[in-house]
């Protein structure tokens, strides 16, 4: 991504100039149009439709192709300030998930009269194959734009603001908060952190070994002359110093760097101040593209095969999460591979206990249902076809696994195989945590940050209102 914001005014564009962007098409960018089709048909798009070949190569070639020529020319050359007065595409090709897709534009013609330059335009596979032709119109930008790129958001003109930058803007009211950043001596812990800092949500005292902290500022070329540094021996004594902090107040909330999970969790346990009556569980936030809202699944990270105690306490912190997110009364799904209680599966039994749990008050604050399969906590159709009736089926805003392994893979289902983006935090002890992952994109880790503020906030509001 370009850190400036720019364009090309009518006075700086000449008759040859080009430019071009390069895309691999994701399962994720097909899906955004076919998505969209079935609201604007009023979900007139099924799934065999939306399944079929022809209809998904339409749908890109239209959509997706002419998209990417759209963008090139809206958002970089000429870029912003650009009005489109007329446009004319051919098609010759379509695009499929893996190709990867090259679209330029090149000036033709410039109109000094109107202000107005043609552009041709067209769209390939990457080794040249035509996907689509032809020639746009625009009035061209008469001020020069250049500026810092800022805060990565989503936002259509009417549509709903995206969910992640929600959590920041939450995020930022409630912050920013103190965080130790437990040995980010990686590019992309340092950079999260950092990132996270520059957002509003943050104020991070980074604990490592300060020769190897400063030797990855070094390399990924950034400064920390005004960064609070605590130096310690290695890893585990990074997470025992963040520990430390946190009990004593020092620190709201506590982030992992470079280092294993259950290192910087046994530092947290081992620390009696930071215990709770709750158990320590984790809590994935998922941004879903095409689920109309937030998804939390549990327990991917921590617990590995939770008894009934246990799951308790699990459902409650997701429960607790979803509130503070904004989420009202969270619904609930507690899975399995059916949606009967079987006694040769021990998860439906388990099910059915935590829900009359919350029958009794024993989990507060959502709607519970289970034992549900997947599709019948979040398709609506699914659950209408096997005469499921409950508040829960085919709404789900919180999905809770019945261990480790499952919750694990399925959010990894999420993030990998359905475009979804995700946050993750442990929940359980005095402070959050936010458990990011290597394979985090900057934007995971800001909304990590995000709800560990938000969180936070809570937490200190609870207190205010207590004394």
């Amino acid at each position: 991504m370009t850190d400036r914001v720019e364009n090309r005014p009518f006075d700086r564009l000449r008759v040859g100039d080009s430019d071009s962007i390069r895309r691999k098409i994701r399962h994720a960018d097909l899906q955004i149009f076919v998505t969209f089709a079935g609201n604007v048909m009023d979900h007139a798009v099924d799934r065999q439709m939306a399944a079929d070949t022809g209809y998904r190569a339409a749908m890109s070639t239209g959509g997706l192709a002419q998209g990417l020529v759209l963008a090139l020319v809206s958002t970089r050359f000429p870029g912003p300030g650009t009005s489109l007065q007329s446009l004319r595409f051919d098609i010759e090709d379509a695009l499929t998930e893996g190709d990867v897709a090259v679209a330029e534009a090149r000036v033709t013609k410039r109109d000094e009269k109107t202000g107005t330059v043609t552009l041709d335009c067209h769209c390939a596979h990457a080794d040249g194959r035509p996907v689509l032709r032809g020639r746009i119109v625009a009035r061209a930008p008469d001020t020069q734009v250049s500026r810092p790129f800022g805060r990565a958001v989503a936002l259509g003109t009417g549509a709903q603001p995206d969910r992640f930058e929600r959590i920041e803007e939450m995020g930022r009211a409630a912050g920013p908060i103190r965080m130790a950043v437990v040995n980010p001596v990686d590019a992309p812990s340092l950079d999260g952190a950092l990132d996270s800092a520059q957002a509003g949500l943050i104020e991070p005292v980074l604990i490592a070994p300060r020769a190897a902290l400063e030797a990855t500022a070094d390399a990924a070329g950034v400064h920390l002359a005004h960064v609070e540094i605590i130096d310690v021996t290695d890893a585990r004594a990074a997470a025992q110093k963040a520990a430390a902090l946190a009990a004593k107040g020092d620190c709201a909330a506590i982030m992992k760097g470079k280092l294993h999970t259950d290192t910087l969790l046994r530092a947290v346990l081992d620390n009696h101040d930071l215990r709770t009556h709750r158990r320590l569980s984790h809590v994935f936030v998922e941004d879903v593209p095409g689920y109309p809202r937030l998804l939390f699944v549990a327990d991917g990270a921590v617990n590995i095969a939770p008894d009934l105690m246990v799951l308790r306490d699990i459902v409650q912190n997701a429960v607790d999460l979803a509130r503070a997110l904004g989420v009202e009364r969270p619904k609930v799904a507690m899975l399995s591979a059916v949606e009967s209680v079987t006694p040769d599966i021990p998860s439906t039994i388990n099910a059915a206990a935590i829900c009359k749990m919350a029958d009794r008050g024993d989990i507060t604050g959502a709607d519970i249902d289970g034992p549900l399969a997947l599709d019948n906590a979040v398709s609506e159709q699914a659950a209408r076809i096997k005469g499921i009736t409950s508040r829960v089926a085919g709404h789900a805003d919180i999905l809770i696994a019945p261990d480790l392994e499952a919750a694990n893979i399925l959010a990894k289902d999420l993030d990998h195989l359905a475009g979804a983006d995700a946050a993750g935090i442990a929940l359980g002890a005095s402070v959050p945590i936010a458990l990011t992952s290597r394979a985090d994109t900057a934007r995971e880790r800001r909304a990590s940050a995000a709800v560990a503020a938000i969180v936070a906030g809570n937490g200190r509001t609870r207190k205010e209102e207590q004394t």
